[in-house]
C-alpha cells in the first residue's frame, strides 16, 4: 500500500513544498488510495487530482446539514409549508407557460405530465432559482470521507462526479450544487446525472446545470425509468376503519399490499382503484390532524426521486396546486 501512495506523497511534495500545516484532503492516506483508484481504473491523470484535492476543502457545515436533513425533522404540517407557499405555485405557473412546448414533449416522450415535471423542480429548486450554493467538490469530498455513516455511497458519487465532469468538460472546482452534491435544475447527484440526464435540446450536450429543457426532459426520463404508470393517480386521501392496519402504515416505501387487502381492512376511499393495484399506507402528521393516504406506484416512483414520503407528497400537492392555476388560467379565470 505504501508503494502505491509513494508517488502521490512525491507529488504533493514536489508541487507544494510540503509547507501545509493542516490536514487537506490531498495529505491523506485515504484520499491518495482513492487518486490511485481513480487513475487505474479510469486512466486520470495523477498529477492533476493531486492539484484537485489540494484546491478541496472540507465543510463543516455540510456535515451539519446531512446529519439534520428537513424529511427526518420536520411533520408534514411543518414540511408542508415550506413547498405548498404562494409564490412557488405562482413561480410554477411561469415555468409551465415559458417551458410549455417542451413540457408537452416530455410528455409525449416519457409520459410524465407537465405537472409532476415541474413541480419536482419546483421542490428542488424553485425553478432553478437555487440550485445549491456549495461546490460539489467540497461537498462530495467532505462526506466520502469525513462522513462515515454513509462514506462508501459518497466515495462511489465522487468518483461518478469526476467521471462526469470529464465527460461534460466541465471544471470540476467550479460545479455547484446542494450540501449533498446534487446538482442543476432537478438536483441530480452524479451517478443519477450520468445515467439519467437527457440531451432535450438536440444540442449533443446534456447540461442540467444551466438548461431547463435538457432538466425537463431529464427529470421526465428519471421518472419513466423509475416505472411511472401514464395516466394512474399517484396518491389519495383515505379513511381508516375497524381494521388494525398498524402493521401496515408506513412500513415501506415500496408498495408492500394492495387496494384490495387494505379495504378488505376497512380503509375507505379506495372507490375506482384497482382491487390488485400495489399500494402503501401513508400516516403523516398535519398541523392538527393524522392524515392517512394510499400511495400507488407512481407515488413510490416519486420516492425514487428523494427516498421520503414527504418529499413525495409535497412533489404531488405542488402539481396539483399548479395544475390547477394553469387550468383556471386557460379557462379564463
Amino acid at each position: 500500500m505504501l508503494r502505491r501512495l509513494l508517488p502521490v506523497l512525491l507529488l504533493v511534495f514536489l508541487l507544494f513544498g510540503g509547507s501545509r500545516t493542516e490536514a487537506a484532503f490531498v495529505e491523506r492516506a485515504e484520499v491518495g488510495e482513492f487518486i490511485e483508484e481513480m487513475v487505474a481504473r479510469h486512466d486520470f491523470d495523477r498529477a492533476e487530482l493531486v492539484t484537485l484535492f489540494t484546491a478541496a476543502e472540507r465543510q463543516q457545515g455540510i456535515i451539519d446539514a446531512i446529519s439534520r436533513p428537513a424529511e427526518r425533522v420536520l411533520t408534514w404540517g411543518e414540511y408542508r409549508e415550506i413547498f405548498l407557499d404562494h409564490a412557488r405555485i405562482e413561480q410554477g405557473l411561469e415555468f409551465w407557460d415559458k417551458h410549455a412546448k417542451d413540457l408537452a414533449r416530455a410528455e409525449a416522450a416519457y409520459g410524465v405530465p407537465p405537472e409532476v415535471i415541474v413541480a419536482i423542480i419546483g421542490v428542488e429548486t424553485r425553478y432553478g432559482r437555487n440550485k445549491g450554493r456549495w461546490r460539489v467538490l467540497d461537498a462530495l469530498s467532505t462526506l466520502a470521507f469525513d462522513y462515515p455513516p454513509r462514506a462508501p455511497f459518497f466515495r462511489r458519487e465522487l468518483e461518478a462526479f469526476l467521471l462526469l465532469a470529464r465527460e461534460e468538460k466541465r471544471p470540476a472546482t467550479e460545479l455547484y450544487g446542494s450540501y449533498a452534491g446534487a446538482m442543476g435544475y432537478g438536483q441530480f447527484i452524479p451517478s443519477s446525472y450520468r445515467a439519467y440526464a437527457v440531451d432535450f435540446t438536440g444540442n449533443a450536450t446534456r447540461d442540467i446545470w444551466d438548461d431547463p429543457v435538457d432538466a425537463i426532459g431529464s427529470v421526465a426520463n428519471y421518472l419513466a425509468v423509475h416505472s411511472w404508470r401514464d395516466g394512474e393517480e399517484v396518491t389519495r386521501q383515505v379513511a381508516l376503519g375497524a381494521g388494525d392496519v398498524s402493521a401496515l402504515v408506513n412500513s415501506s416505501l415500496r408498495p408492500d399490499t394492495t387496494v384490495g387487502e387494505l379495504r378488505s381492512l376497512g380503509v375507505g376511499g379506495l372507490d375506482g382503484l384497482d382491487e390488485g393495484a400495489a399500494a402503501t399506507l401513508v400516516e403523516l402528521q398535519a398541523r392538527d390532524a393524522t392524515l392517512h393516504f394510499v400511495g400507488l406506484t407512481n407515488f413510490y416512483a416519486i420516492t425514487r426521486y428523494n427516498h421520503s414520503r414527504l418529499y413525495a407528497m409535497a412533489v404531488h400537492e405542488l402539481s396539483q396546486a399548479v395544475l390547477e392555476r394553469h387550468l383556471a388560467r386557460l379557462a379564463g379565470r
